[in-house]
């Protein structure tokens, strides 16, 4: 982000955060008294690196168990150097970690931790997912940013939705339900030279916003997409993986849901369940989204689209 650690200046009535350069976040910071909400309160008016962003964002996903970090626990953590971490706390005003591990002591105490040592890997995978979901829960408390991306996307004619390698499967899903409710919707899940011709296109034929979902490994040409639908005059949704994700810079309105990484792959559930309350959110400003679904309900039947 381009002032990553402002995650609360400007919108916390609402539940977002302004960066200070255009870019709202949904922090989940109304209704809610999390560690990891107290923990992104401590980046805010803090410029951070890129380096100190991945430091950040794996501090805000692993809230209970960093105030009992080292420093060196903590660089393995987030893949950096232990000189980073020092370097990171300084930035933030302490005299060193340790400073910045006793402050954090106070400021997020540790929540009681479901015991995973007798599970197996495939478990502990599906119990990260269960948390990922907790915290998007606790973002959701107060649903005002997600109503306005509703707002946004509804009043886009038409509507492009982007996603591309690891998010294309998102976006998919995405653009297949809106379909039923909204009348022009385009799905750009293919990159390339004529991504940017589409965008523009949009543009032309009347899009006032886009929705992107990003996730990791984050695509340049994801980002770079992006600037020039901004450049173009779109408002830019994106559901991402963090409030720290390379797109945040990109984007007007960031709803983030952690993906995880204890697989092979990362899996997906939080963004997939974000991306329905989306649609919901949508369809709330779609006067005629229930009747376009009745429609089809209808037509469906006759054709014996489906077996009951």
């Amino acid at each position: 982000m381009r002032a990553a650690a402002s995650l609360y200046n400007g919108m916390q009535e609402s539940g977002t955060v302004n960066s200070g350069e255009g870019e709202h976040v949904m922090s989940g910071s109304n209704g809610t008294d999390s560690p990891a909400v107290r923990l992104q309160a401590l980046f805010e008016g803090h410029r951070l690196t890129p380096t100190q962003r991945r430091i950040a964002h794996s501090m805000v996903r692993r809230a209970s168990e960093v105030p009992f970090l080292s420093s060196v626990e903590l660089a393995e953590l987030a893949g950096v150097s232990q000189p980073s971490v020092t370097r990171f706390a300084v930035a933030l005003g302490f005299d060193g970690y340790p400073a910045l591990r006793r402050h954090l002591r106070e400021v997020a105490p540790a929540e009681p931790v479901a015991d995973t040592g007798s599970c197996n890997e495939y478990q502990q995978a599906v119990e990260a997912e269960i948390e990922n979901l907790r915290h998007l829960a606790e973002a959701l408390a107060d649903p005002g940013p997600v109503r306005e991306a509703g707002r946004l996307l509804a009043g886009s004619r038409p509507l492009p939705v982007l996603g591309l390698r690891a998010a294309a499967a998102q976006a998919h899903g995405f653009a297949y339900f809106a379909a039923k409710v909204h009348p022009d919707v385009r799905l750009l899940n293919e990159g390339g030279t004529m991504l940017h011709d589409r965008i523009d296109a949009a543009v032309r034929a009347g899009a006032t916003a886009l929705l992107c979902f990003a996730l990791p490994r984050h695509p340049r040409e994801v980002v770079d997409t992006l600037a020039h639908a901004k450049e173009a005059g779109l408002t830019v949704v994106t559901v991402a993986d963090s409030a720290f994700a390379p797109v945040a810079k990109v984007s007007d309105l960031l709803l983030p849901a952690a993906v995880g990484t204890g697989l092979a792959f990362d899996t997906a559930c939080a963004p997939m369940l974000l991306g329905r309350v989306l649609l919901e959110a949508m369809c709330d400003d779609l006067p005629d989204a229930q009747a376009r679904l009745e429609e089809f309900d209808t037509k469906a039947a006759v054709r014996g689209l489906f077996v009951d």
